[in-house]
């Protein structure tokens, strides 16, 4: 009998059916709660049943190990922390995704327990319920390193500081102005606490103070030497408000612009987009389904973002105000905006500044941007 064009269309479609099925089965969902001491991992395969569930070391060896010893397409999901960096590089070239996820946007259970969050991980990435984590590329971790570095040294700096005078306060002295963090002035400083106790402290802090500047100006000059190594840096210092330390800054913590489809998401990473909330938003006119006409009600800005870069474009806002965009300011407060909305427009302004020259290789333009701003 003779076989039919048909029923070879069938056969093939049948072979592929099989092999899809096959690598469906094939499937293996890993959820990981990870802890300093320990690692709690749950095995689920492509129906939801548990496979495996163990206890292991947070050591690299004992997590390869584990891993190394279930057959299947592996993929694994844990929280963002501390270690998810470190976790995501060690596993990423033995399992056939990785995804860190963002543990705000997990549903919290009344009754909380290692086991079950790891099977809800490992659940929740068999279903497609997890927000991921952007760990894509990391070209930037030195420079996020120093950075933080130099963040932790700006903020010892300023507690310091706020002692010292906290100290001539208590003292009765008054010690305003920025005169007496001055290096060569601490004996005369020093000179006015009568207490030998009082004096001793206030010497030690001054030797602090004066060791963390030290340190601060290292840590500086290894921020902006690793920022030089990208090509993106003299593109963003020459944005108005923006110079070495923020533009490192920026490029350590977007790592790249084509994360973001649109200015909008950016604003949001950066914690600039404002969040509204609108409920009853349809109503039935006529027997027809119509859009009311309720305005949605502004919260504010949204709370989910990254405080580096918001702290970055808050400042070169600021800085642009009583600088080189002081025209435009001006312009907004004369309209009657309030002088933080202002700012906050010259922050989204400045963000999406950024974000297209850097995505397009450009340098700023101050004509273009004078055209921007008359449109």
């Amino acid at each position: 009998m003779k076989r039919r064009p048909s029923d070879d269309k069938v056969i093939v479609e049948a072979k592929t059916r099989s092999r899809k099925e096959r690598l469906l089965n094939n499937n293996k969902y890993i959820g990981m709660d990870v802890h300093k001491a320990t690692t709690v991992i749950v095995v689920l395969n492509y129906l939801g049943d548990v496979v495996s569930e163990s206890i292991i070391e947070t050591k690299g060896p004992s997590i390869l190990d584990f891993l190394k010893g279930i057959r299947g397409t592996l993929h694994v999901t844990f929280e963002e922390g501390c270690q998810a960096a470190w976790l995501y590089d060690l596993i990423r070239p033995y399992v056939a995704r990785v995804l860190v996820c963002n543990p705000k946007k997990i549903a919290v259970q009344q009754n909380k327990a290692d086991k079950p969050d790891a099977r809800r991980l490992a659940e929740s990435l068999r279903t497609g319920g997890l927000e991921p984590v952007y760990h894509g590329e990391h070209s930037t971790q030195p420079l996020k390193e120093y950075i933080q570095s130099h963040g932790a040294i700006v903020s010892d700096s300023t507690r310091v500081k706020c002692r010292i005078k906290s100290l001539f306060r208590g003292s009765g002295i008054d010690a305003s102005g920025p005169g007496v963090y001055d290096k060569e002035q601490h004996e005369q400083w020093l000179d006015h606490l009568k207490t030998p106790a009082v004096r001793i402290r206030g010497s030690r802090l001054f030797s602090e103070l004066d060791c963390l500047t030290d340190l601060r100006e290292k840590a500086e000059k290894d921020v902006v030497r690793e920022a030089r190594k990208h090509p993106a840096a003299k593109i963003l210092q020459g944005i108005p408000g923006i110079g070495p330390l923020r533009a490192a800054v920026i490029i350590a913590y977007a790592i790249t612009p084509h994360r973001f489809r649109t200015r909008k998401q950016f604003w949001t990473y950066c914690g600039l987009a404002v969040t509204s909330r609108i409920t009853g938003e349809y109503v039935i006119v006529d027997g027809q389904v119509r859009r009311s006409k309720k305005l949605p009600l502004v919260r504010g800005l949204n709370r989910n973002y990254n405080r580096w870069l918001k702290e970055a474009f808050k400042g070169a806002a600021l800085t642009a105000a009583t600088g080189p965009w002081k025209f435009h300011f001006d312009a907004m407060v004369a309209r009657g905006t309030d002088p933080s909305l202002a700012l906050l427009t010259l922050a989204r302004k400045l963000a999406t500044t950024s974000l297209v020259l850097w995505r397009k290789g450009e340098r700023y333009d101050e004509q273009k941007m004078k055209r921007s701003h008359a449109a």
